[in-house]
């Protein structure tokens, strides 16, 4: 069965030392998109039990998918054993995908194991996606001629405004929109704040926010399948 690689964040800290990690919805939504489809196999910059923002536990605590997840005892094992990201084999995974909550600004962003991991996956033309802010854990990725996967390619992220709204700019050490334009992407978003988007250039898929997570996991689900084939893919069950 073919394999997708989540990476979660590893920080749990913001710059004023706010509370943060990986962002519930981001996971769970596509998680239980995939997972009738694929092995999913867990990771982080630190391995084991990568933190989870508490506040999105709170914001999702009526969300079916949310409440399943935090419960989930495969879930749960799979976050206690998740790998370390030095430990990722490339050839193992058919799909890189980052969860976005605030984390992934504070390390995966600036993590050089994590530039090269996604820059691999990226080169070797499998699907290298991201929603929210962890599309902010692409920023160090190049593609086979060096330069940034964003330049000249679509894509999406947590937009200024919505950094604005949730009071967090001081928060993180950039802004997602201004740093994917600054490396020559072509930023797209939904015409209203937290409205669900999704840009897919190629193998790169990218969603803007956390409404954004379940078309993301139906996009990624459906780009899997016209590279590898139906064939290959379980269906649900």
């Amino acid at each position: 069965m073919p394999t997708v690689l989540f990476v979660f964040t590893s920080a749990d800290k913001t710059l004023s030392g706010k509370l943060t990690g990986w962002y519930l919805p981001e996971a769970a939504h596509p998680f239980y998109v995939l997972e009738p489809h694929f092995k999913i196999d867990f990771a982080s910059p630190a391995g084991a039990n990568p933190p989870i923002d508490p506040s999105s536990i709170a914001a999702f605590e009526k969300d079916e998918a949310c409440v399943k997840f935090l419960n989930d005892p495969t879930v749960k094992s799979k976050l206690a054993n998740a790998k370390k990201l030095v430990d990722v084999d490339v050839k193992d995974y058919c799909a890189i995908y980052y969860v976005g909550g605030h984390g992934p600004m504070m390390d995966l962003a600036s993590d050089p194991v994590n530039a090269r991991l996604a820059s691999q996956f990226f080169q070797a033309g499998k699907i290298t996606a991201g929603v929210c802010h962890g599309v902010g854990a692409l920023i160090g990725a190049t593609d086979t001629n060096g330069k940034s996967i964003f330049s000249g390619r679509a894509t999406t992220g947590f937009s200024n405004t919505e950094e604005e709204a949730v009071g967090m700019v001081s928060e993180i050490p950039f802004l997602l929109e201004d740093k994917i334009r600054f490396l020559g992407g072509q930023y797209d978003k939904h015409p209203k704040p937290w409205g669900a988007k999704i840009v897919v250039d190629g193998t790169l898929l990218t969603g803007q926010n956390p409404a954004s997570s379940g078309p993301l996991g139906e996009a990624i689900l459906t780009s899997i399948k016209s590279r590898i084939g139906t064939q290959q893919i379980p269906a649900d069950d």
